[in-house]
């Protein structure tokens, strides 16, 4: 029997310490206990005895499988993190994932909305009906946030205060994101218009669906691509395209990294740091557009 003792210990410190997300908690170990059946499989115990060259074989295997360059890079990423606290926290002496890289995929540039296509979607609800009052909450509280879909459905009214203009996201790490004047205008109107004709008697939920319960994940993004093909967005948008677009357009703007940080719920700066790239790139791009001896 293969000894889980080490995945249970960083689970623990990914949701307690690092104040991960549910989500990035069970991707990291989905990928970690995939590595752990492998290995028993191949006569192991232990994530302790385990060889650089296993973690090659593995990381290889999983291509012979036909997983995906993304796949497998993202999965050889969870096992350096897994195996980074590992050494750190004194479990193993010398790191098996240590200069093991994997042919990475492309990655595509996050598609980030202009300001002209964000204006074109917030502006499709027509607030003259209670549908359209809560999507455009909804819509307007998603951009100026930038939290996740599952963020979204999951607040509750305890989690708004419109009179400070703050919202409180409780998905791990516990986040009080501030909300511009617009978004408040929105969820005011939705809360004297709109939910009140919805929402079942005591349902705490902030975002309810026509049927009196919690908006769910899968009905936001019907409702987001309805909005999409009467815009002027010329693609399928996705709620984490907003969410990229919300950490570009602060950044253009002048917010610092670790604000951002912050308000994205980013447990590692890295992750922040990708939108920095991405506004010095487009900076870039206009510069040599633009200045007349570029």
């Amino acid at each position: 029997m293969f000894d889980t003792t080490y995945i249970d210990n960083y689970k623990e410190y990914l949701t307690d310490v690092r104040g991960a997300s549910v989500n990035t908690v069970s991707a990291y170990i989905r990928d970690i206990t995939q590595f752990a059946d492998y290995l028993h499989a191949g006569g192991k115990h232990n994530f302790t005895e385990v060889t650089e060259i296993e973690v090659r074989r593995f990381v290889s295997m999983l291509s012979a499988k036909g997983r995906s360059p993304a796949t497998v890079s993202r999965c050889l990423a969870s096992l350096k993190a897994f195996y980074a606290r590992m050494t750190e926290a004194g479990f193993v002496i010398g790191n098996p994932t240590e200069g093991i890289t994997s042919a990475s995929a492309q990655k595509k540039e996050p598609r980030i909305l202009t300001g002209d296509e964000i204006i074109s979607l917030l502006e499709q609800p027509d607030t003259s009906g209670p549908k359209g009052c809560r999507d455009k909450a909804m819509l307007e509280t998603l951009y100026a946030t930038g939290i996740k879909v599952s963020e979204l459905t999951s607040l509750d009214l305890s989690d708004v205060n419109l009179e400070t203009a703050l919202i409180t996201c409780r998905n791990g790490k516990v986040r009080t994101i501030p909300i511009y004047e617009t978004a408040v205008n929105a969820l005011r109107d939705y809360f004297e218009r709109s939910r009140p004709l919805f929402a079942h008697r005591g349902e705490k939920a902030l975002f309810v669906n026509t049927a009196g319960s919690r908006m769910s994940r899968q009905g936001f993004w019907k409702v987001l691509k309805g909005y999409t093909e009467t815009s002027i967005i010329s693609e399928d948008i996705s709620p984490q395209m907003m969410r990229h677009s919300f950490a570009a357009h602060l950044l253009e703007n002048g917010v610092d990294l670790h604000s951002l940080q912050e308000m994205l719920g980013h447990a590692d700066i890295s992750s922040t740091q990708v939108y920095a790239r991405i506004v010095k790139s487009k900076l870039k791009d206009v510069y040599n557009k633009a200045h007349p001896r570029a």
